[in-house]
Parts: C-alpha cells; structure tokens; sequence
C-alpha cells in the first residue's frame, strides 16, 4: 500500500486535533483510576503480590502495539528491581516458550484477549501451572478465562477518529505497567542506591552519584582573623576560586571567593581580615546528597563551588566542573 498522500496542514487544525488527542487519552486514564478504587483494586493488588512472591521473573508478552508497549514495561521492572523480560509470542511458538521456567510468572498484554499468538503461551502456562496476569480489556476473552489475576481496563474510546490505531487504549496498557512496577519498587524498598547500581551509565547514573563520591577533600581552609594576603595565597593555591573560613572548634564560619575579592577592589586588602569581606552563611550541602540536588542548588543560587559539610565541620568541596566531569550537569 502506498502512502496516503499529506495536504499541506493547517496548524490550527493540528493544534485542535492535538487537543482532542490529549483529552480523549486524559479522560481514559480517568476511567483507569476510578477502576483501581473500585473493582480493579483487588486483583491489581493480588498481582503485586504474586509478582513479589516469584522466586524466577516476570515474562512479558503480548503482539502488535501491545508487544511494543510490553517491551517497554520489561524494561521498566528490570531497571526498578523486578528482573524480567519481554517474550514474543511468535517467537515463543517456535522454542522461545523454553526461556520461561516453572519459578516465573507471565504477565499477557491484549486489548482484546482474544490474540490468537498468544494461545500456545497461554497452553504453557496453564500446562506447567506458571502463574499468568492478563492486562485486557476482554472481560469474558480467552486471555481472561486462562489467567490467575486480571486487571481489566475500561473500554473507553480511542485518540484515533476512527475508532482503530491503538491509542488511548496502549496508554492504559503502558500506565497499568508502570504502575505494577512502582508498586513493586515500593515494596521491595527500592532505593536510588539501588537504582544507580542498574543505572551506571549516562547522565542518570552520573545524577545519582553522591557528593561524597566527587568532592576534594584537600580544602583551602583559613581561621577567622587571618589576612586577606594570607587567604588570597591560599586561594591561588588551592584553585577552587574560593577559601573557607573556619573558627577555632573548626566550624565553617564563611567563605571568601573571587566574586568577594572583586567586589573589595576599591578597598585595602592587605590590611583587610577575611572576617570583613567574608560572605557568611554559604551554601552547604551534606557528603550523601546526590549530584543532581547538588546541581541544582548550584543553578538556583548562580554560585559555582558548594562546601561539602559533617556537624558544621567542612570536609569537602564540590565544583561545578566535577559535575560536568561525571555528565550530570
């Protein structure tokens, strides 16, 4: 089949179809929440369950746009705790049904149910007693009759004017998925220490690296009461375009930068003390914050170095540039 030739578009008919595509798909994931506060809500929790109860994993399959979406949904368990993978029916038909094992369970994607490829995955589950979810909207379908727990979605209409590209209905399907593997995540008491350790790559594993992981921990440190000379030496020194400012117990007291040397031009800096030119009360932020809340608190105050602090003690310094080192920034 050839392309169906494109009109130039009239952009206010795109914007009114965009709309209408936002709110049909909004009004559907509606009619999903008012499900799980009511007849959705047991067996969505009895899937939780039996997911969390498993001692192999989660197998997702499904065909068409709801195996693109079950893909998706694999990848999201896997990557939040819930070790799982997607399965092709097709391909299960012709050896793959061999990648599934009796300590696993099976969660089956159909808008219908009544997807005549997943019939031979669904005679193996039944066969070997391998537990099988059903996100369906098929009430009374195949798929339904089969399963051990169904979560089914309500029938609502479709973004597509006519009534057929899978749309709204692969939306409930893709949050009915994220919202299995939050739950589970939850349950299984799901850090972002555990997320980074299946996340090391990329700007979300650079974001979830702790301070702790990056800072220097050579300070340029001076007390109260030294001269600025002296501190500006240290500041050279050290090269982090500031000095800290510590009181006799060694408690962070301030902190002198280059924009503070700038901004004290115009004054006699040799017979200065860093107590007068010091800005008191700088930014601080603890060793187990993670680069990206470090980041931010850099961007909101358009300052560059953040002093890393334990019981008000500074024990470290974090630049901006480390964290463009690590890719978080």
């Amino acid at each position: 089949m050839h392309a169906v030739p494109l009109k130039k578009p009239d952009r206010q008919a795109a914007i009114a179809s965009a709309l209408r595509t936002v709110t049909t798909e909004q009004a559907g994931v509606a009619a999903l929440a008012a499900a799980l506060e009511n007849g959705m809500a047991e067996p969505f929790a009895h899937a939780v369950e039996l997911i969390a109860g498993i001692r192999g994993r989660i197998i997702v399959t499904g065909v068409g746009k709801s195996g693109h979406v079950g893909a998706k949904i694999a990848a999201t368990f896997a990557s939040t705790g819930t070790p799982a993978f997607f399965v092709h029916p097709a391909e299960a038909n012709h050896g793959d049904l061999g990648m599934i094992a009796r300590d696993d369970a099976i969660l089956a994607m159909s808008w219908s149910g009544e997807t005549q490829e997943l019939k031979g995955i669904i005679a193996y589950s039944r066969r070997f007693g391998i537990p099988l979810i059903a996100i369906t909207a098929g009430e009374n379908s195949a798929l339904a009759r089969e399963s051990d727990v169904v979560l089914r979605l309500p029938r609502t209409p479709e973004a597509c004017p006519h009534g057929l590209a899978p749309t709204t209905s692969t939306l409930l399907q893709l949050v009915v998925g994220d919202a299995l593997a939050v739950a589970l995540l939850e349950a299984r008491g799901f850090t972002p220490d555990h997320f980074r350790d299946l996340h090391p790559g990329g700007q979300l594993g650079a974001n979830l690296t702790r301070v702790s992981e990056i800072m220097h921990d050579d300070l340029p440190l001076v007390a109260l009461g030294t001269m600025m000379p002296e501190a500006v030496k240290v500041l050279s020194r050290k090269r982090f375009g500031c000095v800290c400012v510590i009181d006799v117990d060694g408690r962070l007291a301030g902190i002198v930068t280059d924009g503070d040397l700038a901004r004290n031009l115009e004054r006699n800096l040799a017979e200065t003390a860093v107590d007068e030119i010091m800005t008191r009360l700088p930014k601080t932020v603890r060793p187990q914050i993670m680069a990206s809340a470090a980041l931010a608190i850099l961007n909101e105050n358009d300052i560059s170095a953040l002093v890393v602090v334990e019981e008000d003690r500074p024990v470290g310094i974090v630049h901006f540039h480390d964290l463009l080192r690590i890719g978080a920034a």
